[in-house]
């Protein structure tokens, strides 16, 4: 039996960066009745587990309809989904903590994984799911759950960042739009004469740190790792962005705003039509796909001339609380049928999400549906070789948004470039040592 509960309507807004992705079948997998209840306990040997997640829309639908796939095809195991907010969803965590309700399984945000480890008692994923199935997912996604030499979580949907364009724009400036920058340099060059043609920015920048940090941190990452630098070093225990590399990248933004290229405002003028260029999340693709804007086109994030590719993933992971065994077990057996190629294909065809394994991510069937049905994903798809994780540090949060307060202040012009990098690296190695 399968029962689905919605405790809201819909996400905070920011749950539309993060979005859904795949699933597996290991046909017939079932958990032993006589194992006992679990995940908030059941009669009759039945094994309870409830997944949490913060999906509406589509992506909730088509998770809940693949639960209920799994529930029906499954003896002695029933399943049940709710639905929680993003905005509340690590609060609500931490209250099942305390009253000792937390569900069996919790779908959030990538970079909530080493806060969620501290909430509750997290299973050892890499004990659990079969070894084919760890082997096959995006080896980045699978670093970034990996903490104190424990799988504590696994990915299950995947976005990236990649450049989008106007493609009107770019005729009305007089330039192919088959032909979008591949180069820092053509970003550049590009963006001057749209702006010298139409009068609009030629490439939009998140400039502003708002209050969290992390859009303009997100973005400003992908230049950081194509100028071959470092957010964090490799234990997180300091800042390892104040180098040529930083500096590089950062330059790299200050030269576009004195240009002209790149306004410095509030972020979304390219999605209103009055910037000619973005650094855009794959969701894009979907949110546009049956009304989009503009006519737009799609390409690789481009890198500097000497550097190398690099994207930013995002998305959501899965991990399982170690209520008891047997609910942890069938979790485990779940996650791994929604792991396998089927699935996962399933799941980004009928989302228009990433894939997260790699069988599906280069495989015939998978590619074929994006050049016939969504050929605008197809970038991002190619980028996920090369796309990083974000520290896995339950700091991060503050560490973004102390790094982009100190990064807007050089983008406002109101430090130099230098000044901007030492300021953010006092500032992070800050927030690190208070802990």
């Amino acid at each position: 039996m399968h029962r689905t509960t919605r405790w809201s309507a819909a996400a905070a807004a920011t749950a539309a960066l993060a979005l859904a992705l795949t699933g597996c079948s290991s046909g017939g997998s079932s958990t032993d009745p006589s194992s006992g209840a679990a995940g908030g306990g059941g009669g009759g040997g039945e094994v309870k587990v409830e997944i949490w997640n913060y999906w509406d829309g589509t992506n909730a639908d088509v998770f809940d309809q693949m639960v209920k796939q799994y529930d029906e095809q499954t003896d002695g195991v029933t399943l049940t989904t709710a639905t929680i907010p993003n905005a509340d969803f690590l609060t609500k965590l931490r209250a099942a903590a305390s009253s000792k309700t937390l569900p069996t399984i919790a779908i959030g945000d990538l970079i909530w994984v080493p806060q969620i480890a501290q909430i509750g008692t997290l299973a050892d994923l890499s004990t659990m799911l079969p070894s084919d199935v760890l082997s096959d997912v995006n080896p980045a996604l699978v670093s970034y759950g990996s903490i104190d030499g424990k799988q504590l979580s696994v990915p299950v949907s995947a976005n990236n960042l990649a450049y989008m364009y106007n493609r009107t724009l770019f005729t009305e400036a007089g330039l192919d739009p088959d032909k979008p920058p591949t180069t820092w340099d053509e970003v550049m060059s590009t963006g001057k004469t749209i702006l010298a043609k139409t009068g609009k920015p030629g490439y939009e920048l998140f400039t502003q740190a708002g209050d969290n940090g992390e859009g303009l941190t997100w973005n400003f990452q992908v230049n950081l790792w194509q100028a071959g630098g470092e957010f964090l070093n490799a234990d997180n225990s300091a800042a390892a962005f104040n180098n040529p590399a930083g500096k590089k990248a950062l330059q790299y933004w200050v030269d576009l705003i004195k240009a002209g290229v790149s306004p410095y405002a509030a972020w979304g003028e390219f999605e209103k039509g009055q910037a000619a260029a973005a650094q855009e999340g794959s969701w894009m693709v979907g949110i546009w796909a049956s009304d989009p804007p503009f006519d737009f086109g799609t390409a690789k994030a481009p890198a500097p001339a000497d550097g190398k590719a690099a994207t930013n993933l995002g998305g959501e992971q899965a991990m399982v609380f170690n209520n008891d065994d047997a609910s942890a077990k069938a979790a485990a057996d779940f996650l791994a049928w929604f792991l396998k190629p089927e699935q996962v294909t399933s799941w980004c065809e009928k989302t228009g999400m990433l894939p997260v394994t790699t069988t599906v991510a280069t495989g015939s069937d998978y590619l074929g549906w994006v050049k016939d049905s969504q050929p605008a994903l197809l970038p991002f798809v190619e980028q996920m070789p090369d796309a990083h994780a974000r520290p896995n540090t339950p700091l991060y949060p503050q560490i973004s948004l102390a790094f982009a307060q100190q990064i807007e202040k050089a983008l406002a012009g109101e430090v130099s470039v230098d000044d901007a990098l030492a300021n953010a690296e006092e500032a992070v190695n800050q927030v690190i040592a208070q802990g």
